[in-house]
């Protein structure tokens, strides 16, 4: 298992078994089709899997929908859904909302992807062909269908973004007579575990969708201490990260980006986050400095974010903030101790605030504890086996309701 996201591309290569428009399908396109035998063979290859391993075939389709920006526009987006095939006749299956971690390039998102390589992104391989779930991947605004600007953990639009899917993906299921059992889980990881927790804090106070668990992981949830974080430190482990903050934010607000971030970056920024260029590309072309005459940010702004509680910087970073309440479904905040990107100690945080807002079920559950190995995983290392702990909580969650 640990060694699933390395198999997949092999896989894609090798086993594409069907691509383009698919017969008979009502509001979505077939991408991708692979049989249950091939994909067991594949994995068994990759040394995912073995002989007595359970391992389903799936299909896959891009589902175009409509959702709504931070400012209530209507966008055109897309998102990715993978169906398991070769469970008994009549099984009922349970959906899995999985919202994707931070991508720059259009051709990191979950349909484009499929299309280009024959094969989903990593996470469809452990809820769907291992786990016989139904998983769910918006590309979000910005990417696959959408031609916008990508709004960087703001958790209106993200929110929007998996709420419309997961019901234009309900809609698709029940015309084409794919059986769901009514069961949803929520989950993502980094960005993705951010918009997780936004999408439970949006369907809880719209009340007409029912979660059964929702697994953020490793997500930035306490928005703005993570901002003080990075702000204050002298350099930028990530530039392009804080760089897309900073960038999606003024967007967002109606903010002027030269008063934000400093000449010549502010001016390439545009063109960086137009979805051409993924995030080595883009570290390339901004500095590492922090702040002052060389650095990323401008000095009055960063001032101004420590010593103004008014600044529109720190009150946005507040705003979306996705912790401060008290979630009524159960949540289960995933992370590696030794991630050093989005430190362990957010989720802490969020854990804590969450039940001090009398939440009914959150409980932190640390990774490397959880599989029985060193605390040393780093935020890229941990994604494969944070995936592994959410499936295994959400098959022992699906036993329970429904008996396999």
């Amino acid at each position: 298992m640990r060694d699933l996201f390395k198999g997949v591309l092999v896989i894609s290569v090798l086993f594409v078994m069907g691509c383009g428009s698919g017969s008979g399908t009502k509001g979505g396109e077939l991408v991708v089709a692979y049989d249950q035998d091939m994909m067991k063979e594949a994995l068994i290859s990759q040394g995912i899997a073995d002989e007595n391993t359970t391992v389903f075939g799936y299909v896959a389709y891009k589902i175009p929908y409509k959702t709504t920006d931070e400012n209530d526009i209507e966008v055109e987006v897309s998102g990715l859904m993978v169906v398991p095939t070769g469970l008994p006749d009549g099984t009922g299956l349970s959906l899995v909302s999985d919202d994707h971690g931070t991508i720059f390039a259009n051709y990191e998102a979950p349909t484009v992807i499929a299309e280009t390589t024959g094969a989903p992104d990593g996470a469809p391989i452990i809820f769907t062909a291992l786990a016989g779930f139904v998983t769910l991947q918006p590309d979000y605004i910005g990417f696959g269908d959408s031609t916008d600007t990508h709004p960087f953990v703001l958790k209106k639009s993200l929110a929007n973004a998996t709420v419309d899917f997961i019901t234009a993906a309900r809609k698709f299921a029940i015309d084409n007579n794919i059986n769901l059992n009514g069961q949803l889980f929520l989950t993502g990881y980094s960005e993705g575990g951010y918009a997780a927790l936004a999408t439970l804090q949006k369907i809880e106070a719209d009340g007409e969708i029912e979660v059964a668990m929702t697994a953020p992981m490793a997500g930035p949830y306490a928005m703005n201490e993570m901002a003080m974080g990075v702000l204050i430190q002298p350099a930028l482990s990530v530039p392009s990260f804080m760089a897309n903050v900073g960038y999606s934010y003024a967007n967002a607000y109606g903010k002027d980006l030269n008063n934000t971030i400093n000449e010549p970056y502010a001016s390439k920024l545009e063109t960086l986050f137009n979805g051409d260029f993924n995030r080595t590309q883009i570290d390339a072309e901004l500095t590492i400095h922090t702040t002052g005459e060389h650095g990323l940010f401008n000095e009055v702004f960063v001032n101004d974010f420590f010593l103004n509680n008014n600044n529109w910087f720190k009150q946005a970073m507040i705003e979306n903030n996705v912790h401060t309440w008290g979630p009524q479904t159960p949540v289960r905040l995933v992370h590696c101790e030794g991630d050093k990107v989005i430190p362990y100690d957010i989720s802490l945080l969020a854990e804590a605030t969450m039940n001090a807002y009398n939440a009914t079920d959150v409980s932190i559950v640390p990774v490397e504890d959880t599989l029985g190995i060193p605390n040393h995983k780093g935020h890229a290392d941990c994604g494969p086996l944070a995936y592994q702990v959410a499936a295994g909580m959400f098959t022992q969650a699906r036993f329970n309701e429904y008996g396999y």
